[in-house]
């Protein structure tokens, strides 16, 4: 011991520290290596895939600058996939290296303590044992939240999940009210538990990880026996249709004409989705729906699935596997209305739109998740590949995902971590919103009356996406309840700014103002979509009273039987008519089979030139058939964007009417339009006799009959 100053320096020897002569790193066992690699499986999966399709939004963008063919981008991308494989094994080996050769750690050096005057320690950042400042520290005077301000919270949060699914009991203002509260009080608590609590991440077994692949199989093989007939099929499947055809993405209109109008405003050509099925099916030489739906949506459906476990097993405190069986039970059991969960997940997921709701959104929390909690800048590039991968999915993207990612740098900037919630916006906004402005710069805005089709304000929004009874209790719970279940720190942190930033969205007067700011008011009831909920509903059945393990996984079985009885009682199953689904014996298309063999009937005719007119429900369909089957309506709801009054509107609403022999206009007006849309055959049902006789009037004789049991159809032709 010396003195110096007015400070003593005291020498403190070094412990002896025992080297080993020739350190032997521990050698893993086959079965363990097994092991690891299974349970990696999920991760590597997602999270290739993330970066695959990513890679092939990008490509796909910048083909219009290079006037690349879809096929062309298709053969690039399946080259970059395989450069990118390369590199990431390469990296595995150099990695692997790096740890055989690990050199031991040095002793611990002498170390020298400088006391004041008064005998402290001054403290320095480079003290052994230091640790941020919003990290918890060891031994603090801080406590976590007592269990009775979190009941005080979940009974609030109870009281708003009643009252909103009344359904008109009330007035909204009462669930609407009771939901902020909650949710502030929610993330609060969140807010102190950051501060007390140690960040828990979790680890995936092999036994789990086999049961969830198992799943997804079992999921994606349902997914080809199930057929759900929706009207924007025309859309999506046509436009893969065309390319799989023609090797050529749209830019103009394709279904009711020949690229001569503009494009629907509402359907810009950012989304890459239809653009790959096409590719897909042209490059093995399948019909494109045949490749969507025998081929992609499999595929698909395992990534939603996995996705789903993701991140129900990143935040659930316990039970993961059941949490994640009651997630998968909601979506089979919960479908029916057009805007159920479980309606956009097998029956539509081959829409860009579903596979955003299902599979984007939740691996979006998992991976703000972990970047919040490691800051690691892989997870920070997660990020902006997953932003690229949901606006190759759907344009809707770019509504949902700001909001998304509001609601997360809400929650970092609660515990102060500012920079890193500015990080985050940017990374994940930079390109979804660029796209957007790119699009909307070279296209035009969207059309006044294409984005305010329709609308719903909070009480229909919540009504329309979590339900009404009690399913929309359920909803409700875990809107407002399961972020008190989850892990500490970041997962229960991130759900509670969801809970806060949902909460407000349900307040009378926010969408309306949204809607009107943003002019795309038809689409913002989906802001329910950056919920997750279905893994939330899973994992309401973690609760456990502390002390009392036994209870706890008595009380958990109970609730995980309880939701699902609730689902298949109050629910509509996904396999259901309810649900517009119809199952069969065999993989088939998404279509009815009786309107798919008419229309395949008709197509395989030898018809003239011309638009075809047929029944509505078959010329919706017949775009999918064929890119070259020119229809006269293909979807009356497209009609709005070419001004519902004008002529090029009216007369394919007077034919169709004509077809579905519903009305018969005058025969100069039908002839009037037969000349001007050039109709060169016209299919009818036999019991369509007014029809018949006025098209037979204007020199239209029968060529071709089908009997059939279920709709015999006869094809006209003019004379001459």
């Amino acid at each position: 011991m010396s003195k110096v100053g007015s400070s003593v320096v005291i020498e403190v020897e070094p412990t002896p520290v025992v080297v080993p002569a020739a350190p032997v790193p521990p050698r893993t066992g086959v079965l363990e290596r097994i092991r690891r690699f299974v349970a990696a499986v999920p991760r590597r999966l997602t999270d290739a895939a993330v970066v695959a399709f990513a890679l092939y939004t990008v490509l796909y963008h910048a083909a219009f600058l290079f006037r690349w063919a879809p096929s062309v981008t298709f053969l690039v991308w399946l080259g970059g996939c395989g450069v990118l494989a390369v590199l990431r094994l390469g990296v595995a080996v150099q990695r692997a290296r790096t740890a055989r050769h690990r050199p031991v750690a040095a002793p611990t050096p002498t170390t020298t303590t400088t006391t004041d005057a008064a005998g402290a320690t001054p403290a320095t950042a480079a003290d052994a044992g230091a640790v941020p400042a919003d990290s918890p520290v060891p031994g603090s005077a801080r406590s976590g939240p007592r269990w009775w301000w979190m009941l005080a919270a979940a009974a609030v949060g109870v009281a708003a999940a009643v009252t909103a699914s009344q359904g008109g009991a009330m007035p909204w203002w009462v669930p609407a009210s009771l939901g902020v509260l909650a949710s502030v009080a929610v993330a609060l608590l969140a807010r102190r538990t950051w501060f007390t609590a140690d960040a828990d991440t979790p680890t995936a077994t092999a036994w789990q990880t086999w049961y969830v692949l198992l799943v997804s199989a079992g999921v994606a093989v349902s997914s080809l026996y199930g057929a759900r007939n929706t009207p924007d099929d025309v859309f999506y499947l046509g436009k893969s249709v065309w390319v799989a055809e023609r090797d050529s993405v749209p830019l103009r209109d394709f279904l009711f004409t020949e690229e001569i109008m503009p494009p629907l405003s509402t359907q810009p050509p950012i989304a890459s989705i239809e653009v790959f099925a096409g590719s897909l099916g042209r490059f093995f030489g399948l019909h494109a729906a045949t490749a969507t739906w025998y081929v992609l949506l499999p595929a698909l459906a395992v990534l939603a699935i996995i996705a789903l476990w993701r991140l129900v097993h990143r935040w659930a405190p316990r039970r993961p596997v059941l949490a994640f069986t009651v997630a998968v039970a909601y979506l089979y059991l919960v479908a029916g209305g057009d805007a159920a969960l479980g309606t956009f997940h097998l029956p539509r997921l081959y829409e860009g739109k579903g596979m955003f709701v299902s599979a984007a959104v939740p691996l979006m929390w998992v991976y703000l998740t972990d970047w919040f909690e490691s800051r690691s800048k892989w997870r920070l590039f997660l990020i902006f590949a997953l932003s690229v991968v949901s606006i190759g999915l759907t344009s809707t993207s770019a509504i949902i995902l700001p909001i998304l990612v509001g609601a997360a740098a809400l929650a970092m900037a609660l515990v102060g971590r500012w920079w890193q919630a500015v990080a985050t916006f940017a990374v994940a906004l930079v390109y979804p919103i660029g796209a957007v402005v790119v699009t909307r710069l070279v296209l035009g805005p969207v059309t006044e009356v294409g984005g305010t089709t329709q609308f719903f304000d909070g009480e229909g929004t919540y009504r329309r996406t979590l339900l009404i009874g009690t399913l929309g209790v359920i909803g409700g719970l875990a809107l407002w309840c399961a972020p008190l279940l989850l892990r500490r720190r970041a997962p229960r942190l991130l759900a509670a700014g969801a809970a806060v930033t949902m909460s407000v969205l349900f307040v009378p007067g926010v969408l309306e103002f949204l809607g009107s700011v943003t002019g795309v008011s038809a689409v913002l009831w989906r802001v329910p979509w950056i919920l997750a909920l279905p893994g939330l509903v899973g994992i309401l059945c973690t609760l456990h009273p502390p002390r009392f393990d036994w209870l706890g996984r008595l009380l958990g079985a109970l609730v995980a039987a309880a939701l699902v009885a609730s689902f298949s009682l109050y629910g509509t199953p996904m396999w259901d008519r309810d649900s517009y689904v119809e199952t069969h014996p065999r993989p088939v298309w998404k279509m009815p089979q009786d309107r798919q063999g008419r229309i395949e009937w008709i197509h395989g005719l030898d018809r003239p030139p011309g638009l075809l007119l047929a029944p509505s429900t078959l010329m919706r369909i017949a775009p999918i058939i064929s890119s070259r089957m020119r229809v006269v309506l293909p979807r009356d709801g497209y009609l709005i964007e070419y001004d519902w009054s004008s002529e090029f509107a009216q007369d394919r609403l007077r034919l169709a009417a004509l077809a579905d022999g519903t009305e018969v206009a005058p025969l100069p007006d039908i002839e009037a339009a037969i000349d001007r849309l050039e109709v060169g055959t016209i299919c009818l049902y036999f019991g369509n006799r007014a029809g018949r006789r006025a098209v037979e009037r204007l020199g239209f004789e029968v060529f071709a009959e089908r009997e059939n049991p279920t709709g015999s159809m006869r094809c006209l032709r003019r004379t001459g």
